[in-house]
């Protein structure tokens, strides 16, 4: 590598880069390169083909880049299933898995905002890949050639939609569907998860509206992340109309956030409790509960009062996606909206968890309203606030954070510095910070008993760094 090339790192799911300036067909072929040589270098050696299945999202140039990436691979002796469409990174974790492949790359930059793309690398089982694949990726890539391929006959386009959707018709109660007169709007944010939900409620009584599913590289200006500053289109429709759900999935579909009644945000942390509460309680099945060092409490309050075993990872949905892969996990999920299920894969998935939500309603006959005010009701109320400050180096103020003994009038009693810093005080309220993997930001989180107070530690916090 030159020293006029961007470096190439792998973060907390992926490599993403801008458009033209490090994400270039260069570096994707670059990328896809080592990819190659990664996965030859571990099963030629055994007599064995590699076979690696390619997806897309709706970004720009995604559907260009994908083939760039199918053909370095196929050029590299490697068999390449090539999605025919743009589709869900979920669908292309299941297709590894479900075809029992070697390995999926995903073109796809997720929630960033549009002059971003990216690469994400899921394992056999469908998992993101961890830092013992994506280390060694990144030391071939000064090895790695950039040679312009030619077409292969070892790519197959394929249509990955029809064994997920029939997989995800299998895994929800679908009979309990068929009779619900529920009105659900579905905000696509202009990425791939556009009408999967429909073609796996057909025939159901469930009447879906869509918004924002069309494609739109630029994503109309928003980064699509299901977050309420991203969402005043979602509020707008929902004051006019009348709906009993409203879904929110991000860019590649492997996240979600959700709304109430006449527009009740609910975030990802209270799905993550309602979504608990439903398997373990309605469907009665077993296992524990996985969040992340920035998850609500509520989650702790929930898994005690269960008696359910509660695991806590860094940031970053491979750390749960590993725990999945070697302990009875029931449900595990990130604060950013990321959910994964046991039973499937071990990753991820926004219109798995919209459709759980969907049939929890359906279990209860009830609003998804009536049933959030009752959890909370049992297990409290928990408000959670993060804020993402634009800076472009984590401020040198992080390293005597840990040194803080009050915070407004409570006691600093216990600290946590795995992934970032979190300050937990005596009355259960926290303040965290963490610089991102992906982008040139800090991310200030806080959560207490009352939204004054929450907000009143974010401030606290971006006093003590800005």
């Amino acid at each position: 590598m030159s020293k006029l090339e961007p470096k190439i790192k792998f973060g907390t799911d992926g490599w993403r880069g801008v458009i033209s300036e490090d994400f270039t067909f260069r570096n994707v072929r670059r990328v896809a390169q080592a990819i190659a040589d990664y996965y030859n270098r571990g099963l030629n050696n055994k007599g064995q083909t590699p076979k690696i299945t390619v997806g897309y999202d709706t970004r720009f140039l995604s559907d260009r880049y994908a083939k760039e990436v199918s053909q370095v691979l196929a050029k590299n002796g490697i068999d390449v299933i090539l999605s025919d469409r743009a589709i869900p990174t979920p669908m292309l974790s299941f297709a590894v898995k479900n075809k029992k492949l070697t390995a999926g790359v995903m073109i796809t930059a997720s929630h960033n905002p549009a002059e971003y793309n990216g690469i994400k690398i899921k394992t056999s089982s469908g998992a993101a890949a961890g830092l013992e694949v994506t280390d060694e990726i990144e030391k071939l890539l000064s090895h790695a050639s950039c040679f312009m391929p030619h077409a292969s006959g070892r790519i197959k386009k394929e249509d990955l939609t029809k064994d997920y959707i029939s997989f995800l018709k299998s895994y929800i109660d679908l009979g309990r569907f068929k009779n619900a007169k529920f009105k659900v709007l579905v905000d696509a944010m202009y990425g791939s998860g556009n009408g999967f939900i429909a073609g796996i409620l057909k025939g159901t009584k469930i009447k879906l509206q869509f918004m924002r599913s069309e494609v739109n590289p630029s994503f109309a200006g928003i980064r699509p992340e299901p977050v309420l500053e991203n969402l005043r289109p979602t509020v707008e429709r929902l004051k006019k109309e009348k709906f009993d759900l409203c879904l929110v999935l991000d860019g590649d579909a492997d996240r979600i956030a959700c709304f109430a009644g006449r527009g009740v945000f609910i975030s990802p942390q209270k799905i993550l409790g309602l979504l608990t509460l439903h398997l373990s309680q309605d469907r009665k099945m077993s296992g524990g509960v996985v969040k992340t060092i920035v998850g609500t409490t509520l989650i702790d309050k929930i898994t005690k009062q269960l008696n359910l075993r509660l695991f806590e990872t860094p940031v970053g949905f491979k750390y749960i996606s590993a725990l999945m892969e070697k302990e009875n996990v029931l449900v595990g999920g990130e604060e950013a909206g990321g959910i994964g299920f046991k039973g499937y894969i071990p990753e991820r998935d926004g219109t798995l968890a919209g459709l759980l939500l969907l049939e929890m309603m359906i279990y209860h006959n009830k609003t998804m309203l009536e049933i959030l005010n009752e959890m909370e009701d049992r297990f409290g109320r928990y408000y959670y606030l993060r804020e993402d400050l634009k800076l472009q180096a984590p401020s040198s103020k992080l390293q005597d954070l840990q040194k803080i003994k009050r915070i407004l009038g409570k006691e600093v009693v216990e600290v946590k510095d795995y992934d970032g810093i979190k300050l937990i005080c005596s009355d259960g309220s926290w303040l965290m910070f963490r610089t991102s993997g992906t982008e040139p930001l800090i991310r200030v989180y806080a959560e207490s008993g009352g939204l004054k107070r929450s907000k009143k530690l974010i401030e606290f916090g971006k006093g003590l760094i800005l």
